[in-house]
């Protein structure tokens, strides 16, 4: 419980350590390098026409290495994909090779960390009468797929600013929920993710993300994610986070931009 209140981050929504849409380069829980720390969430994101749950828990090993693990659920509403199902599971690590956001507030170098991130899908439920069943048959190459991604973070106490970057190399669809690759593009693309955030007090954070997304599948037009969000810290050991989310388009089978709110609840030490 070394770290400073609200210093590790919350947990994202594919289980690394960091903002809502996207890891940062801070360590999960409040463990310093002579001790560990752990944080379990569950993540409910909730549009007008999806629904897309997360859950899983994340550990720090002497503020160095994260590992992570993580399940997503999505499912649909709207006719129709109202009995849509898609699940994946999220097998994460997280590596700080250098600086240190908090304490080296006199250097210039931000914290940097490489992460990897290994996706796999299970059947597509739901549309059977359909003759659907796997991703594959939506034009993704693969049920399984690995992002690769650096993120550099600078926290400014003095100016209670923290500053993001991340460079993920993704093939996903939709974070993996629609496979890996496509009939437009199957290689690695890199996608810039960034966030800003605000302390306003020592509990009170406030901030923005974006994420840019790859456009693989002819049957999904997709696009960028945003968010807004507000994440209440009243102890060390929970956080609360809400947000107003951005998710574009999701199928080319409803053509709506699709927005809505994230709630994300997350208990450790």
């Amino acid at each position: 419980m070394g770290k400073l209140l609200a210093t590790g981050g919350v947990t994202q929504v594919e289980g690394a350590g960091g903002g809502g849409l996207t890891p940062w380069a801070l360590i999960t829980g409040y463990g310093t390098r002579d001790s560990y720390g752990a944080n379990a969430f569950y993540t409910t994101i909730r549009t007008q026409d999806y629904q897309l749950d997360s859950r899983g828990i994340a550990v720090g090993i002497a503020d160095r290495v994260e590992l992570s693990l993580a399940q997503q659920e999505f499912t649909g509403s709207k006719a129709p994909l109202n009995s849509l199902k898609l699940q994946q599971d999220i097998v994460g690590i997280k590596v700080k090779v250098a600086g240190d956001a908090v304490y080296e507030q006199d250097s210039w170098l931000p914290q940097i960390a490489v992460g990897a991130m290994y996706k796999h899908d299970k059947n597509v439920g739901g549309l059977g009468a359909l003759g659907i069943t796997s991703v594959k048959q939506l034009g993704a190459q693969d049920n399984d797929g690995v992002d690769y991604y650096v993120s550099a973070t600078k926290i400014l106490l003095d100016q209670s600013l923290l500053l993001n970057g991340t460079v993920r190399a993704t093939k996903a669809n939709q974070m993996g929920l629609l496979g890996f690759g496509g009939d437009k593009h199957d290689h690695y693309q890199p996608m810039l993710e960034v966030s800003a955030a605000y302390m306003f007090t020592r509990q009170w954070v406030g901030g923005v993300e974006y994420r840019m997304k790859p456009n693989n599948l002819s049957v999904d037009n997709e696009k960028d994610y945003y968010d807004a969000f507000l994440a209440y810290f009243p102890t060390k050991n929970v956080s609360i986070t809400a947000a107003y989310v951005d998710l574009g388009d999701i199928t080319i089978f409803n053509p709506t931009r699709q927005k809505g709110y994230y709630l994300s609840l997350q208990v450790g030490f």
